[in-house]
């Protein structure tokens, strides 16, 4: 197991930064119980990080923001959140990407999650959760599992 889950994610309207400093914390708690548990560190990615290959395996967390069409049968413009995009995009970091969660509005129906979904497809690495906004415990509960039980799988392969 690995002993720290890397993340890289964006944080718009700081509800994604919200959610990695919950992750964070939880992850302590459970390592602190089981140090077989792995520690969760998160990188804030903006429009001014410097595109760099990934040395190790990573999570991606990305809300949706959309600026015309509706994702589904009229296109997507995606506002926002296109400097994780094309970081994950930069070299060979899309192949060391384990997995995405995506946040955004339930309220947006078909468009939840968009960004994160399409990330998936368009690089080939699973989608694995989703959570509204800020997130809960429970979210936090059940995706810190979903990431260490995704680890698992690797390195079971």
């Amino acid at each position: 197991m690995l002993k720290t889950i890397q993340a890289r994610f964006i944080s718009i309207s700081g509800n994604t930064r919200s959610f990695m400093d919950s992750l964070v914390d939880y992850a302590k708690q459970q390592n602190a119980n089981d140090p077989n548990l792995p520690l969760f560190k998160p990188v804030e990615i903006s429009d001014v990080t410097d595109l760099a290959e990934e040395p190790d395996p990573y999570f991606a967390f990305v809300p949706t923001y959309l600026n015309g069409g509706n994702g589904i049968d009229n296109g997507v413009k995606e506002l926002m959140t296109n400097s994780l995009g094309e970081y994950i995009g930069y070299g060979d970091n899309h192949t060391k990407c384990l997995g995405i969660i995506g946040s955004g509005n339930k309220n947006f129906n078909e468009q939840y999650c968009l960004t994160a979904k399409r990330y998936a497809h368009d690089y080939g690495f699973p989608y694995l959760n989703n959570y509204e906004l800020r997130g809960n415990s429970a979210d936090v509960e059940r995706i810190y599992n979903s990431m260490v039980n995704r680890i698992k799988a690797v390195q079971d392969e």
